[in-house]
């Protein structure tokens, strides 16, 4: 009994290190993915995340929800379209992701924070706060033609003050992938979730940005769990990505955190996120359980 005491003394000596360097600093995590859909994984991040106000740090999270919007979508009749890994999102769709991902996802994020002892707030236009403000987005063809995605965007503006107000206070914001027309209209767009946690960190200036998900971190082959890399710099990172080691849906996730880290953000993580609490193992152990991506 007593020896299993003193382990976890001993766990919170290395903590400690940590905690100081990180006390006072932004760090943004995205989650998202079917990571939302697992109950017991979402308990554990939003704990640890709990854990790192407790000590001083000012986390913010932003999230997606694919799968909630999809299952909603069909529950309605409507069968989800995806054009280049991109929802396709017409009006009827527009008001699905409105109402699950910036409405039930964030209150139920922050609810399960406030029941930890934490304390949360969602920040989006269902609950008028919006903080991410875009323009919309289009794409470009084989041929070079413009292919119309609907009420999909990009994040163009993110309102730093209100987020880092929350933050000051000990609030933890949740910012869902979600954005206003930057016209005063009030109309909605769609944005992808990795797109959207990477504007919020850059604008933030914060110290990590941490990528929650179900890999455990870039691997050399996608298949085999065990060729994670720990660490990489940037420079590393662009040859990996210049020579084909790293492919799939890495690559776009890979090509957003050196543009991250060239906006001055310090580090990028990623994580797997069914891991328990893998944001305390990734944030407050010398060894870590994903791959740190650093300037240099």
């Amino acid at each position: 009994m007593v020896n299993r005491a003193i382990e976890k003394a001993d766990i919170l000596i290395e903590a400690m290190k940590w905690i100081r360097e990180h006390r006072g600093k932004v760090t943004v995590i995205k989650l998202g993915g079917s990571l939302l859909d697992d109950e017991a994984s979402v308990e554990h991040l939003l704990l640890d995340t709990v854990f790192m106000e407790t000590v001083g740090m000012r986390p913010v999270i932003v999230h997606g929800g694919g799968n909630a919007i999809s299952r909603a979508m069909k529950d309605e009749g409507i069968e989800p379209r995806f054009v280049q890994g991109r929802r396709y999102t017409d009006d009827v769709s527009l008001s699905i992701v409105r109402r699950v991902l910036a409405g039930d996802i964030s209150r139920a994020l922050a609810d399960r924070i406030n029941a930890y002892s934490g304390c949360a707030e969602p920040l989006s236009d269902v609950f008028g706060t919006n903080v991410l403000f875009g323009e919309k987005m289009a794409l470009s063809g084989p041929d070079g033609e413009q292919i119309d995605l609907g009420s999909v965007g990009t994040v163009t503006r993110v309102d730093v003050d209100k987020i880092l107000s929350l933050s000051e206070r000990g609030i933890i914001p949740i910012i869902p992938s979600y954005t206003l027309v930057d016209d005063g209209s009030g109309r909605g767009l769609n944005v992808n979730a990795d797109t959207a946690a990477t504007e919020v960190a850059k604008e933030l200036k914060a110290d990590k940005l941490v990528f929650v998900s179900e890999v455990n971190g870039v691997r050399t082959d996608p298949n085999d769990p065990n060729s994670m890399i720990d660490s990489l710099t940037a420079q590393k990172a662009r040859e990996l990505l210049a020579s084909g080691a790293i492919v799939g849906g890495m690559i776009p996730k890979i090509q957003a955190c050196l543009d991250t880290i060239e906006w001055g953000v310090h580090k990028i993580h990623i994580i797997n996120g069914r891991l328990r609490h893998s944001l305390l193992l990734e944030i407050f152990t010398s060894q870590g359980v994903g791959t740190e991506i650093t300037e240099r």
